[in-house]
């Protein structure tokens, strides 16, 4: 078969190289983008990242495509109607680094608790005072997850292990798993209003769109500290930055940022791939989160340790050796995600 990969770092080459003998293989470092796609006409399989596009003005120039294996769990970055329409397969990663995603939320947690970004610049200044740097202890904090997936389970291990109190959302309950955990299932409306802490574990889909909008953050107690190293899309970026300014939100730990794409790339502004899908108000308020005292902001970074690396082209190249063995594995709906 015709494989390429795209976003391909160096140190996922040998990870990729088993596939050569029986398929050729190319190693692309950009993004597929609609302005470039009908290069790969040819391409059977696509491996690309979340900064590919995989919408329809790009995939109706892959005549030839069978499969899209992309190197992430989440799959908001295709076209799945049009995928369905065509019949190609889609297969993901489902679990490469729950722990790993789990421990960058305390990573963000306690750079806000403690003020770590703030204490190293004074430091590195030689200003050794620790005056206006006064923090929070975790323990006995209230957490409150939404999505108690196999992250938002690690999150809450690690939670109790701080001595926070934690209280889950998550549409399928499962009572042996909260005994177990040590935690307490409660409403979506509840855990805005009790939580000191929220961290965000749900997929990114019309449903959870701005999931974190004004009348939910009017719903939360004074002071909460917002973590979300799912998606972007899962908080409106205004109304974060007005309860930040309010001081509704004392801060926020993101891994990633609504247009971060744009951000990435931002000579690509004029393109009409990204203008007429994104308000550009987004695009400066993710500018100005960026730059708020009381933000840290990683760039998309939470999955990238080497173990968790290692584990993604591990499953994407056994995700597609098995589709060429006719025996595809870890497929995903070929169909828009319900709304």
């Amino acid at each position: 078969m015709e494989i390429t990969a795209f976003e391909a770092e160096p140190r996922e080459a040998p990870a990729f190289e088993v596939l050569k003998p029986s398929n050729e293989l190319q190693l692309v470092a950009e993004p597929l983008r609609p302005e470039t796609a009908g290069r790969f006409a040819e391409a059977e399989v696509v491996s690309t990242f979340i900064y590919s596009d995989l919408g329809r003005r790009t995939l109706e120039k892959l005549p030839a495509l069978k499969l899209i294996a992309t190197r992430s769990t989440g799959f908001d970055h295709v076209d799945t109607a049009f995928c369905a329409e065509r019949g190609i397969t889609i297969c993901n990663v489902p679990s490469y680094g729950e722990n790993t995603v789990a421990e960058h939320v305390f990573a963000l947690l306690l750079a806000l608790s403690h003020r770590l970004v703030e204490g190293v610049e004074r430091a590195r200044s030689g200003r050794f005072s620790p005056e206006g740097l006064q923090g929070f202890d975790l323990a006995g904090k209230r957490l409150g997850v939404i999505g108690a997936g196999s992250i938002g389970r690690h999150v809450v291990r690690i939670a109790r292990g701080f001595g926070m109190e934690v209280l889950v959302h998550d549409p399928a309950t499962d009572p042996a798993l909260a005994a177990r955990l040590g935690f307490r299932y409660a409403e979506l409306d509840e855990l805005l209003a009790m939580a000191d802490v929220i961290s965000l574990h749900v997929p990114a889909m019309p449903a959870t769109r701005h999931l974190l909008s004004a009348e939910a953050f009017r719903r939360m107690k004074d002071g909460v500290v917002i973590i979300n190293t799912a998606r972007g899309s899962l908080i409106d970026p205004r109304a974060l930055i007005e309860a930040l300014r309010s001081g509704k939100v004392a801060g926020a730990g993101l891994g990633m940022l609504p247009d971060e794409p744009l951000i990435r790339e931002e000579a690509e502004l004029i393109c009409s791939i990204f203008c007429d899908r994104h308000d550009l108000r987004d695009l400066v308020a993710d500018h100005v989160l960026l730059r708020m005292p009381n933000v840290v902001v990683t760039p998309h970074s939470a999955f990238n340790t080497r173990e968790a690396v290692g584990r993604i082209v591990e499953t994407t190249v056994a995700n597609i050796e098995a589709f060429a063995e006719g025996r595809p594995r870890n497929v995903v709906p070929a169909r828009p995600m319900p709304g």
